[in-house]
């Protein structure tokens, strides 16, 4: 607002009088006050008006979160790399070792402990990446759904198992490598969108791709003898109701 002009201030560190349009004193230079008073046309003295003083807000970028160590190691599918890499040394354990000795390729006579071990040896290569590709793919994507021991489970009831049912049918089985267990897996995975296709509803996974590996599994031991044709069809029935009993469970 405009206003008739003081004749002086005073200086407030020196007491001296001092002209009322000067920003500091003459005598001893002290601060009298930042900005000049401005002269209107008609002679008034108007004081200038404060800048209003923008706190510059710096803009908050959103950080991004670092990965922790520990969620990143439990990401991984390590069930799923364990059970690949073991039957990777049984391919080559069979170069040194005799199939009987650590598989069932003939009469059990009590050591049951080669059911276990027999879904990790493979004699044929071929029959080894058919087999592996089941296991790692359907493998990883159970284990990101359900967890690593769910995988390993499934891998064991229905490897082993398939294996241990040629044994008890047929009296001297010729059954190596991981057939039932890459179908067991297969199907398990497959039971949500089989589901899901019955009723109409959408479903992401691709079940034309999943036939073609799962009908290579299955014809597998018209090519490979070792291949048993029981523990095929054994691991993916068993594969089927687990699958069934994870799809109820999860929607619980």
């Amino acid at each position: 607002m405009a206003s008739s002009p003081d004749l002086f201030v005073v200086c407030k560190n020196c007491g001296s009088e001092v002209s009322p349009y000067i920003t500091e004193c003459p005598y001893c230079g002290t601060r009298l006050r930042k900005r000049a008073p401005k002269i209107e046309r008609d002679g008034t003295v108007s004081e200038p008006k404060p800048k209003k003083q923008k706190k510059a807000r710096a803009a908050r970028v959103p950080r991004r979160p670092r990965a922790d160590v520990r969620s990143v190691v439990d990401t991984r599918p390590w069930a799923t790399l364990t059970l690949v890499l073991l039957s990777l040394f049984g391919y080559l354990l069979l170069s040194v070792v005799a199939r009987a000795d650590v598989a069932v390729a003939g009469p059990i006579e009590g050591q049951w402990w080669r059911v276990v071990t027999s879904p990790f040896v493979y004699g044929s290569a071929w029959y080894e990446l058919a087999a592996l590709i089941a296991i790692g793919t359907f493998g990883w994507l159970l284990e990101q759904r359900h967890g690593p021991f769910t995988v390993l489970g499934l891998f064991l009831l229905c490897g082993a198992g398939g294996i241990a049912l040629t044994a008890a049918i047929d009296p001297s089985p010729l059954a190596l490598g991981g057939n039932g267990a890459g179908l067991g897996l297969l199907c398990a995975w497959a039971v949500p969108d089989l589901i899901a296709r019955a009723r109409g509803e959408e479903y992401d996974g691709d079940l034309l791709g999943t036939l073609v590996i799962a009908l290579v599994l299955l014809l597998m031991p018209l090519a490979v003898p070792e291949a048993s044709a029981i523990a095929g069809f054994a691991g993916a029935a068993l594969g089927l109701l687990c699958g069934l009993a994870l799809a109820r469970t999860r929607r619980a």
